[in-house]
């Protein structure tokens, strides 16, 4: 069962306790590269983002291959963003009893592989 050339094959992480900047950064290095290509940016980086962004796009290409039988070497990052997700709001005290927010942000990361 193979796919139309125009259609893309997806994952998506939701709701992953990192901020969607940070996490862009990432996508923005691997978006319209193969999957080997990706795999050989995303091994060697230090960020934490570099780790979740890879079990995305190692599920992507597992949805392509085991449930459209495509080749691993023959695919390419068609999309991949990152989206903002829930904010969880949290209290910080300070002096003379005010209080800072603080944002813990959130995000969704979806990756489109589709075979060249």
């Amino acid at each position: 069962m193979n796919t139309s050339n125009n259609q893309a094959i997806s994952a998506t992480s939701k709701y992953i306790r990192i901020s969607p900047t940070k996490v862009d950064l990432i996508i923005k290095q691997i978006r319209g590269k193969t999957y080997k290509q990706a795999l050989q940016i995303l091994k060697y980086l230090p960020q934490k983002s570099g780790a979740i962004v890879w079990q995305t796009l190692y599920s992507a290409v597992s949805n392509a291959t085991n449930n459209f039988d495509l080749e691993k070497e023959n695919l390419v990052i068609a999309e991949a963003f990152v989206n903002q997700g829930p904010i969880l709001k949290r209290m910080r005290p300070r002096a003379q009893g005010r209080a800072f927010a603080i944002q813990k942000k959130m995000c969704h990361i979806t990756i489109r592989v589709k075979e060249v």
